[in-house]
């Protein structure tokens, strides 16, 4: 997949096998998984392995996260994009078959606005250019800073459920309403 989009301060593009060490410096911090049910990677061997699973998604989807580049820097600084869950072992509860915003940045490029700036360049992509009729989001509630973002980026809530211990916020935003208020 050839995937490249530009925001303000970032570039969106494929991930890359040399993305590699981002991929560790991400998914090896503990805070960065506090809330995503998940204990943190220690190899790079587990890091290439994310990256393998993201590229296998471009193929087989057609769509998945994409790198998240600072403009200014160069920096990798994490993923944002959307993922299309389908399939008995890709639910959130008892939702299937569904394309969700997601995005996850090293501690060090949180509280920059990145996670909203982003996200809001894969609705657009997902609602122009994918033609998608609807977009959700999950959060667990005690993360307050992803709940914000949802709401930030113009998604409703819609229900909240209990998922492996964990309460889960979930929420929807319909083409139609894509655009029309942000919170």
């Amino acid at each position: 997949m050839n995937f490249y989009l530009e925001t303000e301060r970032l570039i969106l593009r494929d991930l890359l096998e040399s993305d590699v060490d981002g991929i560790f410096e991400l998914d090896s911090d503990s805070l960065v998984h506090e809330y995503l049910g998940k204990k943190p990677i220690s190899t790079i061997k587990e890091a290439e392995e994310v990256v393998g699973f993201i590229r296998d998604q471009y193929e087989k989807r057609g769509i998945g996260r994409f790198a998240a580049i600072e403009k200014s820097s160069g920096n990798f600084i994490g993923w944002s994009g959307l993922k299309f869950n389908t399939g008995d072992k890709e639910t959130i509860g008892k939702k299937r078959d569904f394309y969700d915003i997601g995005y996850r940045l090293i501690p060090r490029f949180w509280n920059k606005g990145y996670a909203t700036e982003s996200a809001l360049a894969c609705l657009d992509f997902g609602f122009s250019n994918l033609e998608l009729n609807k977009i959700v989001g999950a959060a667990e509630t005690g993360n307050i800073a992803s709940n914000k973002v949802l709401k930030r980026i113009g998604l409703k809530y819609v229900e909240q459920f209990l998922l492996d211990d964990e309460m889960i916020n979930w929420y929807e935003l319909k083409k139609e309403d894509h655009g029309k208020e942000m919170s």
